[in-house]
């Protein structure tokens, strides 16, 4: 949540109450390594964007961990999006607030990161997954069967998608499409992907990637068909793949994904966000959720010795203002 108000000081003024932080930020663009670069970063792509935002008050408050692969940064940007767009007195469409928000990141917080994340925040629909084609930024809204719910289990292991990992393997697609003589690797077909082509690092993160895009179609018409067992077989598969493929999950993701896939009343279980750390995102019986919680962190403490926390998600619509 994000209130603002204009304050003719020249400048933001912004507090954070999870952090108990508060910054001045003037009118250059200057990265400070910090939670005030997202603030910022939004204020100079809306800027880029042909929006003049004045000096204004924000005060911030969230209950999306940071770091756990739940895109609390998505979440921070699209809403501090939209609060500028209400003082500056502009309306935007959905679409146009994600990219901004996307150009926010990639540009000044300096994470070279794909849409999805901001694209979601800013068009959720409740009660739906949706199918997004991140090239024609069209997208299909997958009915959430009623009987089952998602879990967000926090490894506790922070991650740090700036630190270069993320885009390391972002550069890796990017040679792997190149060798095969493709843009991007979502027009590679599984048949394509030859030791003789790719060297075996390389063959393994396209084989990631085109596998996985196969996944979302298929988990979608799994959730559609209510074949609950299927869409949770997809999950576990699409984690095997992070771990052996992509090597973006580490001991504790794999532990706690292992545990909550072997708990009574849970169909699936992935790691999810960025990689290196973070949350696995169970899929649950609806009527199970607190017990298999509960079980799923108590075998985790007993396993790594490392207590943590589950919330149950609720697919809600993406940010929108929320008039006084």
């Amino acid at each position: 949540v994000v209130a603002i108000a204009p304050n003719g000081r020249g400048e933001l003024r912004v507090v954070s109450l999870n952090r108990q932080e508060e910054a001045a930020i003037g009118g250059l663009f200057r990265r400070t390594g910090t939670w005030i670069d997202y603030v910022a970063g939004v204020r100079a792509a809306l800027g880029d964007a042909g929006v003049e935002v004045p000096s204004c008050d924000l005060v911030i408050s969230g209950d999306v961990p940071e770091g756990a692969g739940v895109s609390s940064s998505a979440a921070l940007e699209v809403s501090t999006m939209i609060a500028m767009l209400a003082c500056a007195g502009v309306t935007a469409s959905p679409i146009d607030i994600a990219l901004w928000a996307q150009s926010a990141e990639v540009k000044y917080v300096g994470m070279p990161c794909g849409v999805m994340d901001q694209f979601i925040s800013a068009n959720g629909m409740a009660g739906h997954a949706l199918v997004v084609d991140c090239r024609s930024l069209s997208f299909e809204p997958a009915r959430l069967p009623d009987e089952v719910a998602f879990v967000v289990i926090d490894s506790q292991v922070r991650h740090r998608l700036v630190d270069g990992g993320y885009a390391a393997r972002r550069a890796d697609c990017e040679a792997a499409a190149g060798r095969l003589g493709i843009r991007v690797l979502r027009d590679a077909r599984l048949d394509m992907l030859d030791r003789k082509i790719l060297p075996e690092r390389l063959l393994r993160r396209a084989r990631h990637v085109v596998s996985e895009n196969l996944r979302v179609g298929q988990t979608a018409a799994a959730l559609a068909d209510r074949n609950i067992a299927k869409a949770g077989a997809l999950m576990n598969a699409s984690h095997a793949r992070l771990r052996d493929d992509f090597d973006v999950t580490c001991a504790e993701t794999n532990a706690l994904a292992a545990i909550a896939a072997d708990t009574n009343g849970v169909h699936g279980a992935r790691q999810m966000g960025g990689g290196f750390g973070g949350a696995v995102l169970a899929l649950v019986n609806a009527s199970d959720t607190d017990e298999a919680s509960a079980r799923i962190i108590a075998a985790y403490r007993a396993r790594t010795g490392i207590g943590t926390t589950a919330f149950v998600c609720r697919v809600g619509d993406g940010a929108r203002e929320i008039a006084p």
